[in-house]
């Protein structure tokens, strides 16, 4: 089909040869889409995505939105269509200047962070991440963005065991970035926020090593890191005006003769000593070293996203996100932002204890405990191995488990890949602040 296809938006029912139910009628000219309320809520516009999803199967090329479309209608059909095999174009809608520049700014944002999701291993070393990221951000904001990437051996002589340790078994290097967004005036204030993703660029699991089929897709296990950054790159494009902190946590966990093994016992700067049981269990040894740094750099507040553990997936499935905090205002402001964003996040237990339900005979904890999955509550139980790495007392600290910026599959409302679930509500966040 080399012509392009039109999509109109209606409050009406179509002709009742359609069904009496149908979203959906054809025209000559393309298609027109039905909806039976024009509430702003996620259900309906959930409706528009999954006709889009629809009509993105019959392998349009060329889409172009007539009519009366506005930012969020035009935001999902655009959610609807995306895929990394084929992705049509869009004409879209004519809107304000202001809501023009806001969809195209979250385009921008999220291919950044579905493309890098969606790569091949292969094509994602720990250090290509970092330099993407620091790359795609100083291109948004050049005169704002500084940044440094500590690689490699020089990650353990700075003392941030957890990368390194998880990291040394690649012949590719292990990377942290720590980037700071710094607008003008803002030189001499502390941070307003630091941010913290997880980077694991290809995770077999270590000497735990995974099943075929569930190292498939780990490939999405740095979908923290593309989060965050994705979610700075979008506050940044809506008028961001203060200084905020980047740490992304990034190695490739592989078996090899110098690979972490169970066992050891890791030794991280803030004095907590950890015992491996699980080499699976890396994602919160990496993020451990990017906590400390978001401690250490004064920040308030403190968002770390990760990919972290199958529990949140079994407990919330793949329409939310999971979201901790000890602090019950910032859940609660988080769990309003990502209501209003269309982009569901759902709150699980986390309490002090949970520090303590991974023991270990031989260090302060393990990290986590030697079961399948680290056993019941292995959310929480993360989470709470996380809460030892930040001053939760002082500092507003938020833990967010991406249960859904990922499909292995694609259903009626996502292709396969990466969903950008986490980066609104992350970057409304900051932009609130």
């Amino acid at each position: 089909m080399s012509q392009t296809f039109e999509v109109a938006l209606s409050f009406q029912p179509g002709a009742k040869h359609w069904g009496s139910d149908s979203l959906l009628s054809y025209n000559e000219a393309g298609a027109t889409i039905h909806l039976s309320s024009k509430e702003d809520c996620l259900t309906e516009r959930l409706k528009i995505q999954q006709v889009a999803r629809k009509l993105s199967q019959s392998n349009i090329p060329a889409f172009k939105l007539s009519g009366n479309w506005d930012l969020e209608a035009q935001w999902h059909f655009w959610q609807g269509v995306c895929s990394p095999k084929q992705m049509p174009t869009v004409e879209f809608s004519k809107l304000t200047e202001t809501d023009s520049d806001e969809l195209h700014a979250r385009i921008q944002s999220y291919s950044w962070a579905k493309k890098m999701i969606n790569l091949s291993p292969e094509d994602l070393s720990p250090v290509q991440l970092a330099t993407q990221a620091g790359e795609f951000l100083t291109q948004i904001a050049p005169e704002s963005i500084s940044y440094n990437i500590i690689s490699g051996e020089a990650l353990d002589k700075a003392g941030l065991v957890g990368i390194y340790n998880v990291g040394r078994g690649s012949k590719r290097e292990p990377a942290l970035l720590e980037l700071d967004f710094c607008p003008p005036g803002t030189e001499d204030q502390v941070p307003a926020a630091a941010l913290v993703g997880k980077g694991i660029t290809f995770d077999s699991g270590g000497y735990s090593l995974k099943s075929s089929v569930g190292m498939l897709h780990m490939k999405s296990d740095m979908g923290g890191a593309a989060t965050v950054t994705g979610a700075l790159a979008l506050a940044i494009s809506n008028g961001l005006k203060k200084r905020i902190k980047l740490y992304l946590c990034c190695a490739e966990n592989l078996v090899s003769g110098h690979a972490y093994k169970l066992a050891d016992i890791l030794k991280y700067k803030n004095g907590v000593t950890v015992e491996v049981v699980n080499t699976d269990a890396e994602g919160r040894l990496v993020l451990a070293d990017g906590l400390i740094l978001a401690d250490e750099s004064d920040a308030p507040v403190v968002i770390d996203a990760a990919t972290l553990t199958g529990a949140a997936c079994v407990a919330v499935g793949d329409h939310y996100n999971a979201m901790f905090s000890m602090d019950d205002s910032l859940a609660q402001q988080f769990e309003r932002i990502s209501k209003q964003e269309h982009d569901p996040f759902w709150r699980l237990p986390l309490e002090p204890f949970h520090q303590d339900n991974c023991p270990s005979d031989y260090a302060t904890t393990a990290n986590s405990k030697p079961t399948p999955g680290g056993g019941v509550g292995g959310a929480s139980n993360a989470a709470g191995f996380l809460s030892r790495f930040i001053d939760y007392n002082k500092k507003r600290w938020i833990h967010l488990d991406l249960a859904a910026c990922y499909r292995d599959s694609g259903n009626s409302l996502f292709s396969a890949g990466a969903t950008g679930r986490g980066v609104r509500s992350i970057s409304r966040y900051l932009c609130d602040l």
